[in-house]
């Protein structure tokens, strides 16, 4: 009787003194899952921002594109030119097509080839640099652009800027004709500089032909101008679903493993 009570006694005071094993609220799990929906959040909401001020960017860009063409003053303030990237510009002169660049290479619908850069001189005696368009890599080694076009000319273009160089692009190299980007101000220079009068503004000429007119243009060497559209670049809205929609993920994810913990954590009752 004695040993039965005392054997009733000790289940009890263990029974009293047995609770769960609690897992730790402050792991590495918690710790990363806790952290990545804030992170991922932030990230889509500066996003968000950029996306709207590139959708400002591109509506302004169209604004200016659309207006009337102007002509280019005989000398042009560089200060205020970025103000001016994509505004219709008209010029007339002939071209200096001894100074003429070829950049790219290039690819136009399938095809490899290069754009054809040449001084333009203009009536009133200065010079600036156009961007004629695309010429198929076979009429380019031929030199026949270059015989395409003689005497006065006018064209319709519009103002742009240096191209944006990314890490992978090589380096040009002037003194072999090779030119991989365009760097207006070296441009400039190769064609003669400042003693002869040729300043670094860059027109990139616009074709508003038909599509059989083109093919045409393009079997015969002669350069073929851009469409007059805005080609900047905005990938945002997919960056802010994809930020967005990893913060969603892993709030998901933290709130299963909360669940989780939390039911491992009550007490469970003494196994028999």
């Amino acid at each position: 009787m004695k040993t039965r009570r005392r054997l009733h006694s000790e289940d009890s005071q263990a029974a009293q003194s047995y609770t769960t094993r609690k897992n730790s609220w402050f792991s590495p799990t918690i710790f990363v899952l806790g952290f990545i929906p804030v992170f991922t959040f932030a990230l889509g909401t500066w996003q968000m921002q950029r996306l709207q001020w590139k959708v400002a960017l591109i509506d302004e860009l169209q604004e200016k594109l659309h207006r009337e063409p102007i002509f280019l003053p005989k000398r042009v303030n560089l200060s205020v030119v970025p103000e001016f990237v994509y505004r219709r510009v008209l010029l007339r002169g002939r071209w200096d097509h001894k100074h003429s660049m070829l950049l790219g290479p290039r690819v136009r619908e399938g095809s490899h080839g290069y754009h054809v850069v040449t001084p333009l001189i203009r009536s009133d005696g200065s010079t600036v640099l156009v961007d004629r368009g695309f010429v198929t890599k076979e009429l380019a080694d031929t030199d026949i652009f270059e015989r395409g076009e003689a005497g006065e000319v006018e064209i319709l273009g519009m103002l742009r800027t240096s191209h944006t160089r990314n890490s992978f692009t090589p380096d040009n190299k002037p003194t072999e004709g090779i030119w991989y980007w365009a760097d207006v101000d070296a441009m400039a220079g190769y064609a003669g500089g400042e003693a002869n009068h040729v300043q670094p503004v860059f027109v990139e000429q616009i074709y508003e032909g038909s599509s059989q007119d083109a093919a045409s243009r393009l079997s015969k060497g002669i350069p073929l101008g851009r469409a007059a559209s805005v080609d900047v670049r905005n990938a945002h809205l997919s960056y802010v679903i994809t930020w967005f929609s990893l913060s969603a993920f892993t709030t998901a994810m933290l709130a299963r493993l909360v669940m989780k913990r939390r039911a491992q954590n009550r007490a469970r009752p003494l196994p028999r």
